[in-house]
């Protein structure tokens, strides 16, 4: 239970001398900004849902929730009437459930209008589901009722490719412009957005879209909302900030602060940072609040003279403290229910339902501790688990990287939506989300030569540290590339470990099992290093796989068509089968994964 509020504030950080802009008056003008980023559908609070209770205060531990965010808005109006303005940084889409429902009936961009947002950003995760489909949902959103303006300041269309059309009109229509001007309280505000390169290579479904870089887009920009008279300049850049091993902030936009003038406030997303007080860099204070809507970032500028002047900056927790907005609440239980209807005719399963009930911290940080996760290998085990039940073909291996691995499972009674969030991106060709899981094989030369390089990929790309289960690697860490693997072991049905002939002799075919993005990964090991490395997907025959599409797994035959497994699901269906070690009719979390150990040994 709740005993106390945190609010961490800076109170009278800093003033900025910026020359920008064009105030006639003398008089100062007040702005309050609030701002978000990376909030992935997180409608409800988090986590366990469970527990959630936003109508009521001091009686969950759980974080965030729209019907929260909603009333620290409202509070926010009625305290700076008229001079309130509320950004999103991008990523507002993909994470849970309700991601899910946006393409059947959109709900998440009307109700933040309602919320009082009036820009949101376009994130990387916004493209998961491609440029089509991504066009379908806001165009569908706008028919449906007023959005807030969306932005998309470097996107570049293919003139040769159909694919991106539908959503180019958008931009020609406005419902997505490069940047917006709003006035509010006698300010005239310009506030374009960004998307950087590593969100760029964080979205391989936005192809055919590409995007500009964002230095030079942003100077582009700049120029001209100074050009039209704008007093404040905001960018909202999907591009990220975080610390090297040394400390030192960097980032993408550590960068475009130092390189590109004329930008007032840099509101960051992607990395999911959260800066308890602004870093200033080249005069220009960059922001960012975590993620999930975990907090609210509060600045309060004032202009005069044609001077910006940052009077404060705080984060807003978003917690037990706050009394959610009723109104919102019902709202979101409404699309709950029909989220869970449809949820329960195409898998069996209600948002709702009991999963398993854990007594420790699970999770998996891809900025630190990758090696002693111990859910990268709860869900390899699930995924293991699920392809090798019954009288299906099985994989010798199966493995999940760290990227895909999206949230945390904290202590408490784990429900469907709870465990779905852990591995909630993309989608098949089903109306299931969740991508599928699909079986490739290899042979034994490959194999190592797949694990030599996952083994260094993740020092510049922690999302491709991966998990494995079925199979034991010891390495020497000190050795050079393609040197490094010593011996590879397959667990056998007895859990034995049988050692793998890498020799060039062993024409053996192994079979690994991940997700359908995951494994095209490994057809593009050719390109990655440069040609160095072939790896050839095939099928059980021996076959090339020049689709990954067929590749896919098949979970009910006697079916028409290809029944997709998913991630998620295997992991729902591996919780429930643990013991109920204390009779209360729920599956317990067996203690065995407080430290599962490794599946990848070092032996220098």
């Amino acid at each position: 239970m709740k005993t106390h509020c945190l609010h961490i504030k800076t109170a009278v950080l800093l003033t900025l001398l910026v020359f920008s802009h064009d105030l006639f008056s003398q008089e100062a003008h007040r702005l309050v900004i609030l701002h978000t980023n990376d909030l992935h559908s997180r409608l409800e609070g988090y986590a366990p849902s469970s527990e959630y209770s936003p109508l009521s205060t001091g009686d969950d531990d759980t974080r965030g929730g729209f019907s929260r965010l909603a009333a620290i808005f409202e509070r926010e109006r009625s305290e700076n009437n008229g001079s309130v303005l509320v950004l999103d940084a991008g990523d507002f889409l993909m994470g849970t459930f309700y991601h899910y429902m946006e393409e059947y009936r959109p709900f998440q961009l009307p109700l933040m209008k309602e919320m009082g947002y009036d820009v949101v950003a376009i994130g990387n995760h916004e493209f998961d589901f491609g440029p089509g489909r991504l066009e379908g949902i806001i165009n569908n959103s706008h028919a449906a009722g007023e959005i807030p303006q969306l932005l998309l300041g470097n996107a570049e269309f293919d003139e040769k490719d159909n694919a991106d059309n539908s959503l180019e009109e958008l931009f020609t229509g406005g419902i997505i412009s490069k940047s917006v001007i709003i006035e509010k309280n006698g300010i005239k505000i310009g506030i374009f957005s960004l998307m950087g390169e590593d969100a760029d290579n964080s979205a391989p479904y936005a192809v055919p879209v590409s995007f500009d870089k964002i230095n030079r887009a942003a100077k582009k920009l700049v120029k001209q909302l100074q050009s039209r008279g704008c007093d404040i300049i905001i960018c909202l850049s999907h591009s990220g900030i975080e610390k090297d091993e040394n400390g030192v902030w960097t980032g993408e936009d550590v960068e475009l602060a130092e390189k590109v003038d004329g930008i007032d406030i840099l509101i960051s997303g992607h990395t999911h940072t959260r800066l308890d007080e602004p870093l200033v860099i080249n005069n220009t204070p960059i922001v960012q609040t975590g993620s999930y809507g975990g907090f609210v970032g509060r600045i309060e500028l004032e202009v005069k003279s044609a001077v910006v002047s940052l009077i404060d900056y705080s984060l807003i927790p978003v917690d037990d403290c706050i009394e959610g907005s009723s109104y919102v609440h019902e709202k979101i239980k409404g699309q709950k229910e029909l989220i869970s209807e449809k949820l329960y005719a195409t898998t069996g399963f209600r948002i709702d339902n009991k999963v398993v009930s854990a007594d420790f911290m699970l999770e998996c940080n891809e900025k630190g501790g990758l090696e002693e996760s111990n859910l990268g290998p709860l869900v390899a085990n699930a995924i293991h688990d699920c392809v090798n039940s019954g009288t299906r073909t099985g994989s010798d291996i199966s493995m999940v990287a760290a990227g895909v691995i999206r949230d945390r499972v904290v202590p408490g009674i784990q429900t469907t939506q709870d465990i779905f969030r852990v591995v909630s991106l993309g989608r098949g060709d089903d109306e299931v989300p969740g991508y599928p899981l699909a079986r490739v094989y290899v042979n034994a030369k490959e194999l190592k030569r797949i694990i030599e390089i996952l083994l260094v990929a993740y020092k510049s790309t922690p999302s491709n540290y991966c998990y494995y289960s079925g199979l034991e690697v010891k390495y020497d860490p000190g050795r050079g590339l393609l040197r490094k693997i010593k011996s590879i072991s397959l667990k056998n049905k007895e859990g034995d470990l049988v050692p793998v002939d890498i020799s060039r002799d062993n024409t053996r075919l192994y079979s690994i099992t991940a997700n359908a993005y995951m494994l095209e990964f490994i057809g593009i090991i050719q390109q990655m290093t440069f040609g160095l490395i072939k790896v050839q997907p095939k099928d059980a025959l021996g076959n090339e796989i020049t689709d990954m599409k067929e590749s896919i797994i098949d979970f009910d035959v006697d079916k028409p068509g290809i029944q997709e497994g998913k991630e998620w699901i295997a992991l729902v269906r591996y919780l429930s089968s643990m013991d109920d070690a204390d009779g209360d009719g729920i599956p317990d979390l067996p203690a065995f994964y407080r430290n599962p150990g490794l599946c990848l040994i070092p032996e220098f």
